[in-house]
């Protein structure tokens, strides 16, 4: 994905966040075939410059304690043969053992986005063709009598080389073969049985080591994939924590502009209501005389009750952005939960009324006091009540129910017999403007707010909301209140004495 691109999704003018991260996947994919097919290997060209560095890594490393094996192999073979012959092999090794050093160095210093890997395999594998060769000489060292020294150290050789060798496999059988070569032609030195089984055997190692350097070199393929992989993970874990920084500054953009404009739009449309619905209401009363014409009294009431609908809208906002931006404070004092849902039934009562609906009271007059906000309690119920009438159809019924919870708190119920919500728009009604497809079919318009207004304020109170309903069955909502706030449990408010001084006047003379 080109950066024009990611930059384009960064400031929203461009594809999704998801359609950048598939186009990122697909960009990645390609790239990866092409680099395999281009490969000798069949891996990333990422992969193959890691292997040879490890190579590189190893033989660097390895110098002067193959070194020091040579000297001690030189050392120990003047025994049986000349010590010029002994010194003129290990000058040899010396020599092989420093090229490939030199080698190793000069590709650890190169760059690795324009190195040549192709070109530095072969010098490799050249070096360690080469360096085989020095250490398979070594059957000239046992051909006095010492050919078991010599076998051993070619065996200690082949174990050494097979390992170094291990992250290019072709090098590390081009390598193993002049050994293995050597180690067969001491079966010539032999004599009986026994020491033809050692040469026998010294083969069967070589060729363990070689099994032994695959499996290495797997496991070293497995590794950089694994962290490839986790390196892709941090990298997609880092561009998805920047589009979320990034969506997370605009919607905290949003939500000040959200409030900025409630906090202007309240004035400016609290000033003119004022006026439509005093000047509405001197009209629809006739202060001033009867009207000429009877539509007028009608249009009267039009506007007044648009008016209040749109005054208890614009209310309804305003409180659950408050709600929502954390700043809605709430005025506790010591309230009668019974009453409060009596008032707020006989507030709803006329409505009932109206459409022939029957109201069923379950409520213990006997529950103590709740330490509340009872303005907030008001609007829940009224909340509760009025979605109750508005869904229920004309000779429905209403059960509204008001006791203890099992843990000692206590719960308002409200239960219709309207049309209910399907189980997948649950979650719609109770969000903001949210409506159920069989609520707006069969009831009066609304606006979506009262069930978030309720819950945002139950919350606030620590309680519990909790919506059930199914289709032409009813919904019944059920607002928990803690037994925190239940006034009988909770401890009285200690308040220090405080210091007024030695006591003047006439307790103080008689003390």
């Amino acid at each position: 994905m080109s950066d024009l691109t990611v930059e384009m999704v960064q400031r929203g003018r461009g594809p999704s966040t998801e359609e950048a991260a598939r186009r990122l996947g697909v960009a990645r994919e390609i790239r990866s075939a092409r680099e395999k097919l281009t490969s000798q290997t069949g891996l990333e060209r990422a992969f193959d410059y890691e292997l040879l560095r490890h190579y590189a890594q190893y033989r660097a490393g390895a110098g002067i304690p193959l070194a020091g094996f040579a000297a001690a192999l030189a050392a120990a073979a003047t025994f049986w043969i000349a010590p010029a012959v002994a010194v003129a092999w290990a000058l040899g090794v010396f020599l092989m053992i420093t090229l490939n050093t030199t080698l190793s160095r000069r590709f650890l210093r190169a760059d690795p986005a324009t190195i040549p890997l192709a070109r530095w395999r072969r010098r490799f594998l050249i070096g360690e063709v080469l360096q085989s060769l020095s250490w398979a000489a070594m059957i000239g060292l046992g051909t006095t009598g010492g050919w078991t020294f010599a076998l051993f150290g070619l065996v200690i050789a082949s174990a050494v080389t097979t390992m170094l060798a291990a992250t290019v496999p072709l090098a590390a059988i081009a390598a193993l073969v002049p050994l293995a070569l050597a180690t067969a032609s001491l079966a010539a030195f032999s004599r009986g049985m026994d020491l033809l089984m050692l040469v026998v055997m010294a083969g069967g190692a070589q060729i363990f080591f070689l099994g032994l350097s695959r499996r290495l070199y797997t496991s070293t393929v497995g590794a950089l994939r694994s962290r490839a992989e986790k390196d892709a993970v941090f990298g997609e874990l880092e561009q998805a924590k920047a589009n979320s920084d990034e969506a997370r500054r605009r919607a905290e953009e949003a939500n000040l502009a959200k409030s900025r404009f409630l906090a202007t739009m309240s004035h400016e449309l609290r000033t003119p209501l004022n006026a439509i619905l005093g000047f509405s209401e001197v009209m629809k009363n006739e202060v001033f005389g009867t009207h000429t014409a009877p539509s007028y009294r009608e249009y009267s009431h039009d506007i007044h009750d648009s008016g209040m609908h749109l005054l208890n809208l614009i209310n309804e906002i305003l409180d659950l952005s408050r709600i929502e931006a954390g700043r809605y404070e709430l005025n506790e004092e010591p309230v009668q939960l019974a009453h409060v849902v009596e008032e707020c039934r006989h507030m709803m009562g006329l409505r009932a009324k109206a459409k022939n609906q029957t109201f069923h009271d379950l409520v213990d007059g006997s529950l103590p006091r709740l330490w509340a906000d009872e303005r907030a309690l008001r609007q829940i119920v009224l909340n509760l009540l009025s979605n109750a009438v508005k869904f229920t159809p004309p000779g429905g019924e209403i059960w509204l129910k008001v006791g203890w919870t099992a843990s000692g708190g206590q719960y308002v119920s409200v239960q219709d017999s309207g049309p209910g919500i399907p189980e997948d728009e649950l979650g719609t009604v109770l969000s903001s403007f949210g409506r159920g497809s069989l609520a707006i079919k069969t009831a009066e318009q609304g606006s979506g707010l009262g069930l978030p207004i309720v819950k945002g304020l139950v919350e606030l109170h620590g309680g519990q909301f909790q919506l059930s309903s199914k289709p032409r069955e009813g919904t019944e909502v059920v607002v928990t209140l803690p037994a925190t706030r239940v006034m009988d449990t909770l401890a009285p408010v200690e308040v220090e004495p405080e210091f007024v001084g030695p006591v003047r006047g006439p307790l103080n003379r008689a003390a």
